[in-house]
């Protein structure tokens, strides 16, 4: 049988990025923690942890980590029944990219919040890669671009954001003064969310430009909306971020009709429990308030 106290003790090294901010998380030395992690993998047989360059799981790690992660979710729901077995704070490791975080996140889970005892830990991850959190077991939920969940998993479609390529009037007048077209597109400086942000990219394929761009790297989407406030980029900029910008004539389009949907997928673990079920029902009813509804779309697997 396996022994809990070792799988937390990897769920914690793994969650924190190393022994030392493990242990302090689980209240032991770090001996301690590096002597279960040993103890753990003398009783496998073989390694579940990857220590350099940086600390990850192994194939084996990353299901131990899946399988102690639902177990965790389980075991609160046994609390309305077994008082005795504790009143441990129940937490939801999430996945999210930055501009949800940014737009919407918070509104929508608002009530969740004042009707369930539950704490997020969300990690910040671009909506093309957080479903690789889920396969290595680092979070229970995430957001993401694809349809197909993993296995073990379910995928709920809640709508797509909706982006448009935006500027400063003044950055206009600079850099397309006669409209766009595909050389002032390749030589105006763009502002690019991070190396696994493929909008930018995507979006100047669709205009014939396939050379690399001037572009700035702003990993922040609060930061990468007011580059582009200031004048010093141009971007896709979710709509609902810039609504009020656009209507004040702060920020105008690069072209008429160039809107870019995303659409989400939340995908979660099927034994996750009632409160990750619970959560699950309620982004479904309340996440289109601010998401595109994407019926009626012939691609809503990816960009479009």
């Amino acid at each position: 049988m396996l022994d809990y106290k070792l799988l937390e003790a990897l769920g914690a090294v793994v969650d924190q990025a190393g022994f030392e901010r493990g242990a302090q998380v689980l209240g032991l030395t770090q001996s301690a923690v590096s002597q279960r992690i040993k103890l753990l993998e003398a009783r496998l047989g073989q390694p579940v942890l990857i220590r350099a360059p940086r600390i990850a799981p192994t194939d084996l790690g990353k299901r131990l980590l899946n399988h102690i992660q639902q177990v965790r979710l389980l075991e609160h729901d046994l609390l309305d029944y077994v008082p005795s077995l504790g009143d441990r704070e129940q937490r939801l490791r999430i996945a999210l990219n930055a501009d949800t975080l940014a737009t919407w996140w918070a509104e929508a889970v608002e009530d969740f919040f004042r009707d369930h005892r539950v704490m997020f830990d969300l990690v910040v991850e671009d909506q093309e890669t957080a479903l690789k959190r889920m396969r290595d077991g680092e979070v229970a939920a995430c957001l993401c671009m694809t349809p197909r969940s993993i296995q073990g998993a379910r995928a709920r479609p809640l709508g797509g954001m909706r982006y448009r390529p935006l500027a400063t009037p003044d950055f206009m007048s600079r850099y397309f003064p006669n409209g766009l077209d595909r050389i002032s597109l390749a030589e105006a400086p763009a502002v690019v969310f991070g190396p696994d942000d493929r909008l930018q990219q995507r979006y100047v394929a669709n205009h014939g430009v396939t050379a690399p761009l001037p572009h700035h790297l702003c990993p922040s989407s609060e930061g990468f909306y007011r580059m582009i406030r200031s004048g010093i980029g141009y971007g896709l900029v979710p709509e609902i971020q810039a609504r009020a910008a656009i209507d004040e004539g702060e920020l105008v389009d690069l072209e008429t009709s160039s809107d870019v949907i995303v659409p989400l997928y939340w995908h979660y673990w099927r034994q996750g429990g009632n409160i990750l079920e619970a959560l699950t029902q309620h982004l479904t009813q309340h996440a289109r308030r601010w998401l595109t509804d994407l019926d009626g779309f012939d691609n809503p697997s990816g960009v479009l």
